[in-house]
């Protein structure tokens, strides 16, 4: 009797929370905002920043200055006007360049001075290269370009046997894991992140919060639900949500921007769910904490998204942070999703990256759940 009366508590756990979860799938279907937050944001999102962000310099205007009519120095001078990274253009004089470069029509100035061919025939020629230094980052990447046109062609006359002198010193360079030297293949592992916290988090606090506001969880607490089922109810067809999110996401990576995809499926798919689980649980504790519609969607974007954004190695290198927002970094789960998403991605399955952060978001994920089952419980006694 004891084993049938236990068979028919586990059955009817389960009709309630699948009647929680067929209720919470119409409501979803049923209201616009959620529609439009769970499938056309991701796409609005990955087209957004897939297309529009890109850490690549190419077309840069600049400035060629050439003050040397020799063959050398207009061969030089073709290389940056044939290069993709350029968009060069034949100014007369030095001092033309300067309002060129002062009214921001061009944002470099390449020079080569009236000696450049004697002078390289004696190894000590010189190329002038002046960038605009408002964007400290842009200007160094021009620099690197240009140094890195002017070696190009400079090791190229020395295996073609002309008298060259390069420097005792040959630099053989080699980009692993990016052979192409793509930004998006950095940004777009970032993007899946995104995606996962505004589907997880953000959508997820809002709803929740809302049904404080109009009164729904008072309803329940007069049923038998028990806090688990209702953690249950909430959490799977936003998980479903979240899921047709990253498919999205990996379509739009593997054949949208090409990103390479050299670790295994069942890592990726792991991670996901952990880090889909994190956000749920993120923001079903935001909402049943505040009880707001607004000041859950504040407390998310502050606690989820923005530090998805700036604090998970998306767009800006963590090592370079101070050390103290380095420390706090690790408190955001984001931070570990990114790094795998990058090692399953660009590197394959490296173990000794994978299963710190796979930990990791297994324990922030068991955290928020119980500290969200325990609030429920509360509410419900």
């Amino acid at each position: 009797m004891a084993t049938l009366n236990q068979h028919d508590q586990l059955t009817a756990r389960a009709a309630r929370t699948w009647a929680l979860v067929k209720k919470e799938t119409r409501q979803i279907l049923r209201d616009p905002g959620s529609i439009a937050v769970g499938m056309v944001l991701p796409v609005v999102l990955i087209l957004l920043f897939g297309f529009g962000l890109s850490l690549d310099v190419k077309h840069v205007p600049v400035a060629v200055v050439l003050e040397d009519t020799s063959p050398d120095a207009a061969e030089l001078s073709s290389v940056f006007q044939l290069s993709p990274y350029f968009h060069a253009r034949l100014v007369p004089s030095m001092e033309f360049a300067r309002e060129l470069i002062l009214y921001r029509q061009v944002d470099g100035i390449i020079r080569i001075r009236p000696d450049f061919a004697r002078r390289m025939r004696n190894g000590d020629a010189l190329v002038q290269v002046v960038v605009h230094g408002g964007d400290a980052n842009r200007a160094r990447i021009i620099q690197n370009y240009a140094e890195g046109a002017v070696g190009q062609w400079a090791a190229r006359l020395d295996a073609e046997g002309q008298d060259i002198a390069t420097g005792p010193v040959v630099v053989d360079q080699r980009l692993w894991f990016n052979e192409t030297n793509e930004s998006r293949y950095f940004l777009v592992p970032g993007l899946v992140v995104l995606v996962m916290t505004v589907l997880g988090a953000l959508l997820t606090a809002l709803v929740v919060a809302r049904e404080w506001e109009q009164g729904t969880f008072e309803a329940l607490f007069v049923t038998p639900v028990r806090a688990g089922e209702i953690l249950l109810g909430k959490v799977i067809p936003y998980l479903a949500l979240g899921i047709f999110g990253l498919v999205l996401c990996m379509l739009a990576a593997k054949f949208l921007f090409e990103v390479p995809f050299r670790g295994s499926l069942w890592v990726l798919s792991l991670s996901s769910l952990l880090y889909l689980l994190v956000a749920l649980g993120l923001g079903l504790l935001i909402s049943s904490t505040v009880k707001s519609q607004f000041v859950a969607g504040l407390i998310t974007v502050v606690a989820g998204f923005l530090p998805a954004l700036m604090l998970s190695g998306f767009i800006f290198d963590i090592t370079s942070l101070p050390v103290a927002i380095r420390v706090i970094t690790y408190i955001f789960p984001a931070r570990y999703y990114v790094a795998l998403l990058q090692t399953v991605l660009l590197a394959g399955d490296v173990w000794a990256v994978i299963l710190p952060n796979l930990v990791m978001l297994a324990f922030i994920a068991t955290l928020l759940f119980a500290l969200t089952r325990a609030g429920f419980k509360k509410q419900l006694g």
